[in-house]
């Protein structure tokens, strides 16, 4: 099943681990939406720098620390999307028990392990 996937912390950076995950989850047939501070497009889809007037995402996945989660979250939750995956580094306390209290699941994992191993 495809899951549309806004990638929070999108990066042009080969390096970086959110810009590996675009290409994984492109590779895996799941269409996504690119929010973040670069100039550029990852797989053919341009990084936003403003949020997305998209609505209908089944997975966020999170790629920026804690200081920075707090400006999305109004954002994140009137989303409604399925769950959020906090990937290693970014896992947040308070910003999960508020998806977690508007009914969102909140995954604390490695989006490209979840890839790999079929949990995504």
């Amino acid at each position: 099943m495809k899951k549309k996937t806004l990638i929070i912390g999108a990066s042009t950076k080969a390096w970086r681990f959110s810009n590996k995950a675009a290409h994984r989850l492109v590779e895996h047939g799941h269409p996504i939406v690119l929010l973040g501070k670069d100039e550029g497009e990852v797989e053919g889809v341009k990084i936003l720098h403003e949020t997305p007037k998209d609505s209908d995402f089944d997975t966020v996945t999170v790629y920026v620390n804690p200081s920075i989660q707090a400006e999305y979250y109004d954002y994140i939750i009137s989303l409604k999307p399925k769950r959020i995956v906090f990937n290693p580094g970014t896992e947040n306390p308070e910003f999960e028990r508020k998806a977690e209290e508007n009914g969102i699941e909140v995954v604390e994992d490695c989006t490209l392990v979840m890839l790999r191993s079929g949990t995504f």
